[in-house]
């Protein structure tokens, strides 16, 4: 990974704001990047947390670069997590302007998508993953304290983007590029032509991206995301780009992102390595993996634990490495039975 100079950014027409957000696990204030569009105002390309912090931040930095949220033309949210799409019912009610989201997320910014609602609504779900109903209980408070971090999206404001699209700014077009993983619903805006890509969450220079264990699209073999198996697909897919800058949704902007994943799907490797060490002496349940893959079992954390051993669990049982099966009511794991 090589830092990227931003000097150059408003030359373009493109104005990174950082703002401040709440829990460490994001890796540090989340960008905001305000595009100037073509006839005047602007665009924002994810917008932040909307605490009263994170809102503050996004203001002084939109005014310091001479722009009013007035002015303010669409939010384009680049997935459905709080510290990105915070503050776009707020900032659509000052300026009247739509709010544009993949339908995959759609659900997460209009409130019902919520993970906390997730948790509630699949309570049985996780139950068979072997969590205990304690733990169950304290994640569940855990992540009602992030309901304040983000006001639902009205529906009548929101339209949605698909991979394909074309976006013209002052200065450049971009395409949106649907790359599910993170979320299911994940966009990047790639500037084809200056050879440079919002990467948002996708890939990220100084964190995991965190492929989330994500209910949203069902819970059923046949509809659950996989989020692993689909961050490989959509990371192999970025990998093979020619880019000269990333601008992430948390950090500074950089290059040598061949590089960096490689290191990435070496990181998962050596986690499924973990897994399989684990299943050579028993069978366990996904609950009881954790401990096999973190030295230390954080309740805190514990959902993006739960969706770190569930993504590598995945990609296991795609390449034919392990398999489940029920006993007692709940999803264990095994290593795969050689055939004769």
């Amino acid at each position: 990974m090589i830092a990227v100079d931003e000097a150059f950014l408003p030359g373009v027409g493109i104005h990174k704001i950082p703002t401040p957000v709440p829990f460490m696990e994001a890796g540090g204030p989340a960008n905001a990047y305000a595009l100037e569009d073509v006839g005047g105002g602007f665009s924002l390309f994810d917008c932040g947390c909307g605490t009263d912090e994170g809102l503050a931040a996004l203001r002084e930095g939109l005014a310091s670069r001479g722009l009013e949220v007035k002015h303010l033309n669409r939010v384009i949210v680049s997935h459905g997590h709080v510290d990105h799409y915070g503050n776009a019912q707020t900032l659509a009610e000052e300026s009247g302007c739509e709010v544009f989201v993949h339908p995959h997320d759609l659900e997460k910014i209009v409130g019902e998508g919520r993970w906390y609602r997730q948790l509630e609504k699949s309570w049985g779900y996780f139950l068979r993953l072997g969590v205990p109903e304690a733990t169950l209980n304290a994640m569940l408070d855990g992540a009602k304290r992030s309901r304040p971090y983000a006001r639902p999206v009205d529906r009548a404001r929101v339209k949605t983007l698909a991979g394909g699209d074309a976006l013209q700014f002052k200065y450049f077009d971009a395409k949106v590029l649907h790359l599910p993983g993170h979320t299911p619903g994940l966009v990047c805006l790639h500037v084809e032509k200056r050879k440079l890509l919002f990467a948002d969450d996708h890939v990220l220079a100084k964190v995991s991206p965190n492929p989330l264990l994500d209910l949203s699209l069902g819970e059923t073999d046949d509809t659950k995301f996989k989020a692993l198996v689909s961050y490989y697909r959509s990371a192999r897919a970025v990998k093979a780009m020619e880019l000269e800058c990333l601008l992430p949704g948390h950090g500074e902007a950089f290059k040598g992102h061949v590089e960096l994943l490689e290191g990435l799907f070496q990181f998962y490797e050596l986690r499924q390595n973990r897994i399989m060490k684990r299943l050579g002496s028993e069978p366990a349940t996904v609950y009881e993996l954790v401990s096999a893959v973190f030295p230390r079992v954080d309740i805190g954390r514990m959902y993006l634990m739960l969706s770190e051993v569930m993504g590598n669990v995945e990609v296991l049982e795609e390449r034919g490495e392990l398999e489940r099966f029920e006993e007692g009511g709940r999803l264990k794991l095994r290593a795969a039975r050689r055939r004769v």
